[in-house]
C-alpha cells in the first residue's frame, strides 16, 4: 500500500511508493467488509493493481527512508505499507530487524518470496493499520506514501505513532500537496496530507526532528525532468 511498491511506478525515478492506502498496508488479520470491497484503495483493489504485473514497483528503497534513516543505529522496526517490499529489504539488509505489513496479501505473498531468495529474515504481517494498531512496538515505525481517506488519517498516524517504541523514531513520508501542480495525481486532494497533520495527533513526549518538504527528481507519464517534493515527519518519541 505504499509506494514503494509507489505510487505509479512511472512517477519517480529511483523510488518506490508503496503506501497503497490504508496504511494498511500492514494490517494484522483484519476483516474486510462490503464497503471495502469496493474501496479504490482497499485490500481487493490492490490486489487487483499486483495481478497486473509480475513487479509495479522498482524494488528500490524510498530516497528519503534512505536519507533520513542512514543515521539510526539499527533495531526493531516496522515498515507500514510494504508492498512489494524495497523499503523492507534495505532495512533488513542495514541490519534491521524488520516487520513489514500491507493490506494486500498478493504484494506480501510476492515480497516474502522475493526475501526469501535474498536470504532476508523478515517477518510479513497482513493487516489494515487504519483500523488495527500494529502489534508491539518497534524502535523505527516507518510509512511511505501512504493512500489514506482524510478521515482515517488521525487514527492511521496514532496507530503508527503508538507503535513507537520509547527513545524510537517515526519516519512517516508522503507526496507534497504541491505536486499536484506538476504530476497527474488526481487523488491527491482526497488522500494527501501535510507533516503538521502527522505532528497534530502525536501529542507530548515527542521531538519532532523534521517537518518539510523535500525535493527530488522525477519524471512525468509524458517523460518531462520535474522537480516534486516530499513530505516528510520525522519525530523521536522521548525514552
Amino acid at each position: 500500500m505504499s509506494e514503494n511498491h509507489g505510487h505509479d511506478s512511472h512517477d519517480d525515478a529511483g523510488h518506490d511508493d508503496a503506501g497503497h492506502g490504508h496504511p494498511g498496508h500492514g494490517h494484522a488479520g483484519h476483516e474486510h467488509g462490503a464497503q471495502d470491497v469496493v474501496a479504490p484503495h482497499g485490500e481487493q483493489a490492490w490486489d487487483e493493481r499486483y495481478r497486473t504485473k509480475p513487479e509495479i514497483w522498482s524494488g528500490n528503497p524510498n530516497v528519503a527512508l534512505v536519507a533520513e534513516a542512514a543515521g539510526l543505529k539499527p533495531g526493531t522496526a516496522l515498515d507500514a505499507g510494504a508492498g512489494e517490499g524495497g523499503d523492507a529489504f534495505w532495512l533488513a539488509a542495514q541490519g534491521w530487524v524488520v516487520t513489514a505489513a500491507d493490506i494486500s496479501t498478493v504484494a506480501i505473498e510476492r515480497a516474502a518470496k522475493r526475501a526469501s531468495e535474498r536470504g532476508l529474515a523478515i517477518t510479513w504481517l497482513h493487516a489494515n493499520l487504519a483500523t488495527t494498531p500494529p502489534p508491539g512496538t518497534y524502535d523505527l515505525v516507518t510509512a511511505h506514501y501512504l493512500h489514506i481517506p482524510k478521515a482515517e488519517q488521525p487514527t492511521t498516524f496514532r496507530n503508527l505513532a503508538a507503535a513507537v517504541a520509547p527513545g524510537g523514531t517515526l519516519l512517516v513520508v508522503g507526496h507534497d500537496l504541491s505536486d499536484m501542480a506538476k504530476m497527474p495525481r488526481p487523488d491527491l486532494a482526497e488522500y494527501g496530507w501535510t507533516p503538521d497533520d502527522v505532528a497534530a495527533v502525536l501529542g507530548a513526549g515527542w521531538v519532532i526532528e523534521v517537518a518539510a518538504a523535500r525535493p527530488r527528481p522525477a519524471i512525468t507519464p509524458d517523460g518531462e525532468e520535474v522537480t516534486i517534493n516530499d513530505a516528510i515527519l520525522r519525530a523521536r518519541r522521548a525514552g
